[in-house]
């Protein structure tokens, strides 16, 4: 039995031997296309037979090699016939349009050479590659949508528009995760973003196709050059699960997870120059729709005391983007520099709300002053023309004092006003004088002489104590910083706590607080003070993230509780956060 075993085994080799010698010998070339476009790939698979050795790659002339050689070998037994064969794959990537020819490949086998023949391959302009259908990155870029809208396209110089970012997203896709990549810097327009504190979903369409999306921010925009703009995109990198093409056992579909980045487009916006007909000579820039006054809060008082002059301009536009007209006074008024206020909120429709410059006046004589009359002129772009605002006539009156004598009293503009001498200047000197005379009373031995004497050394031991006191307070300098911290943030914060209370003055004072803190820590005026600026700024001088996150937060919540229902104990809370976020911040800055 086992010699039988062994004869059948030879005769199997023998045949099998005989069976390859009896094979004929193929070596050939196989491009997986002959026709490609400059901007596709090609893959060329070079395929002997026999169990060659000592390949030879041809010269690939017009194409880059971008993949291999890959070398495999395959061996069949089936029905009992064999079947061998040994592949080297390359990839490769034209490097221009034309007729190219892959040249012969040569292998060896049994001391002889054998070579593949040429193939010509074709290349032609670049082609629109398609897409696997099965490719979560392609599924999810084709799913995801980030549109930038504009509300106008042609505004005037210094009016007001709105960019809303909206995120569209398939219902078939889910969003688990995205942050900004890259936000518009707006560098020709002065900018607040309104960032939504909640993401709420909402059913539209986008292209014809039914689509959810949420509003990322919302950006009020004022132009500050004319002609045409760009608006430029924001970037945003997002983390998704999409479905596939493909199901499982169970028959669902399945679901892979994908890194997308994607962009709005960049909007540009052309901006009309504010006409130069009709142009007021005191224009200063205003544009929207405004009301305009000029108050004191004395109209009768004596000299040397003072009253307060108010300038206000209210109501909707560029609030923040204009000056107030100063007034001119005669020159026996005192004026001192003014205080400016502004209480400005800014929603979707642009700024409201109103500004003040506040003049403290010190008249120095006796008699009637007239405040010369205030024009505020502004430029309403709903009507496309320009309009002025009087001041009413105001007329202060100092009923007692010294007289000036001189004829005319010298303004500070162009403006003299002349004060009449009622001939009784002098009255408040007397005529007559009643003297009586002093008697020196006897100091000397009295107790008040005893306790004078002796008092200095009483105060001795005193001041010892009191400086002891002073150089601890003055060694304690962590102690300094911190009470130097917490005065100043309750001297921004003062106008906040007396409006507690109020839900509505309240936040709008601690919004100017905190506004009117970082123009004097940091240098920087209203207009800068966007949010990404202040977080940049903050960065900047080393503030530590939390503090400036908890800074940032503040901000919002002024924005969103002047709007919502707030309680008594949560504005209270607000203040008391207000007041420890300052203080840490003066002791980083």
């Amino acid at each position: 039995m086992q010699l039988i075993k062994k004869h059948i085994f030879v005769y199997l080799v023998f045949f099998q031997a005989f069976a390859v010698l009896a094979q004929d010998v193929s070596f050939v070339a196989k491009p997986s296309k002959t026709r490609l476009g400059v901007n596709e790939r090609l893959k060329i698979e070079f395929t002997m037979n026999q169990d060659g050795d000592n390949f030879n790659p041809p010269n690939f002339e017009g194409f880059t090699i971008v993949g291999g050689p890959s070398q495999s070998t395959s061996r069949q037994w089936v029905n009992g016939k064999s079947s061998f064969s040994r592949t080297f794959s390359y990839v490769l990537e034209p490097t221009e349009r034309g007729s190219f020819t892959i040249g012969q490949a040569e292998m060896t086998f049994n001391g002889e050479t054998y070579k593949t023949p040429p193939v010509k391959i074709e290349v032609t302009a670049a082609v629109e590659i398609p897409k696997d259908p099965n490719d979560p990155n392609y599924i999810a870029t084709n799913n995801i949508h980030l549109v930038a809208e504009v509300s106008k396209t042609n505004p005037y110089l210094n009016e007001a528009l709105t960019v809303v970012y909206k995120l569209y997203v398939s219902p078939e896709t889910s969003v688990t995760n995205w942050r900004i990549l890259d936000s518009p810097k707006f560098a020709d327009f002065w900018s607040q973003s309104i960032d939504e504190k909640q993401f709420k979903v909402y059913d539209g369409t986008f292209q014809g196709e039914e689509y959810r999306y949420v509003i990322l921010r919302r950006t009020v925009l004022y132009p500050q050059k004319t002609g045409k703009l760009n608006i430029e995109p924001l970037s945003l990198n997002i983390s998704v699960d999409v479905p596939t093409n493909r199901r499982d056992i169970f028959g669902r579909r399945i679901v892979r997870p994908a890194e997308i980045k994607v962009a709005a487009k960049n909007r540009s916006i052309t901006v009309k120059p504010l006409p130069a007909e009709g142009k007021p000579a005191d224009f200063s820039g205003a544009v929207g729709n405004f009301d305009f006054q000029v108050t004191t809060d004395k109209d009768e008082l004596d000299a040397t005391e003072a009253f307060q002059l108010k300038i206000n301009a209210s109501g909707n536009g560029n609030l923040k983007l204009f000056n107030l007209p100063k007034p001119t006074l005669p020159g026996s008024l005192e004026v001192f520099e003014p205080e400016h206020e502004e209480k400005v909120r800014t929603n979707l429709s642009g700024m409201s709300g109103e500004i003040s410059d506040t003049y403290t006046v010190v008249p120095q004589y006796k008699g009637k002053y007239p405040i010369p009359k205030l024009s505020f002129s502004y430029f309403d772009p709903i009507s496309r023309n320009y309009k002025s605002i009087i001041g009413d006539d105001i007329i202060v009156e100092v009923k007692s004092g010294p007289v000036n004598t001189s004829s005319e009293n010298t303004t500070t503009g162009i403006n003299k006003q002349s004060v009449i001498a009622t001939g009784d200047q002098f009255r408040y000197i007397k005529s007559t004088a009643n003297l009586q005379p002093v008697l020196q009373p006897i100091f000397f031995k009295t107790k008040a002489f005893w306790l004078y004497l002796l008092l200095p050394l009483l105060l001795i031991p005193i001041a010892i104590i009191v400086r002891k006191k002073r150089q601890s307070y003055a060694n304690d300098i962590q102690g300094n910083r911190i009470r130097k911290a917490n005065k100043l943030a309750r001297k921004f914060l003062g106008e906040a706590k007396r409006n507690l209370g109020d839900q509505k003055e309240f936040y709008i004072s601690m919004e100017r607080a905190l506004h009117n803190y970082l123009k004097a820590k940091l240098q920087i005026q209203t207009s800068d003070m966007s949010k990404d600026r202040i977080q940049r700024l903050l960065q900047e001088r080393n503030v530590n993230q939390q503090s400036t996150i908890e800074f940032i937060g503040l901000l919002e919540s002024c924005e969103f509780a002047r709007y919502t229902p707030s309680s008594d104990v949560a504005m209270q809370q607000d203040y008391d956060k207000a007041v420890r976020v300052i203080s840490n911040l003066d002791k980083q800055l």
